[in-house]
């Protein structure tokens, strides 16, 4: 199952708990990420000002990313204007509808707010374990 993973719960992965879960099902190689330019640079970036940058575990995400290990990729995908509340969200919805993602995965409020869109599930982290486990 192809997924678009929020910056907030890649990040909030380094801390456990759901998050964390989800990250390693992309891990195992059960679940594959789909990423842009864009998502990758935020991802990165964010860990970078958290201090991060130097932790082993960032060191072998950024490894698995560089491999394109269970992932999907697209450079630069169609503009689209539907997070209102936070434009700079709309470049996960972005990726998701290029890679036809069958989900996005955010703890955001003005992304989560949107439910769905062409086809693709806007989920909580918990949600979405919900609706993998009912799948698996």
């Amino acid at each position: 199952m192809k997924v678009v993973i929020d910056t907030n719960v890649f990040v909030s992965s380094f801390f456990g708990g759901n998050p964390r879960k989800i990250v390693n099902l992309w891990r195992e190689g059960s679940i594959v990420l789909c990423l842009s330019n864009a998502t990758l640079d935020e991802y990165v970036g964010v860990l970078q000002e958290m201090g991060l940058e130097e932790t082993e575990e960032l060191e072998e995400l950024l490894a698995l990313f560089a491999r394109g290990y269970n992932l999907r990729f697209i450079a630069n995908p169609q503009k689209f204007q539907v997070v209102d509340d936070d434009p700079d969200d709309d470049k996960f919805i972005e990726v998701a509808v290029a890679l036809r993602a069958k989900a996005i995965i955010t703890g955001d409020k003005a992304l989560k707010a949107i439910k769905a869109y062409m086809g693709i599930t806007i989920f909580t982290p918990r949600e979405f374990l919900d609706f993998y486990n009912r799948q698996n």
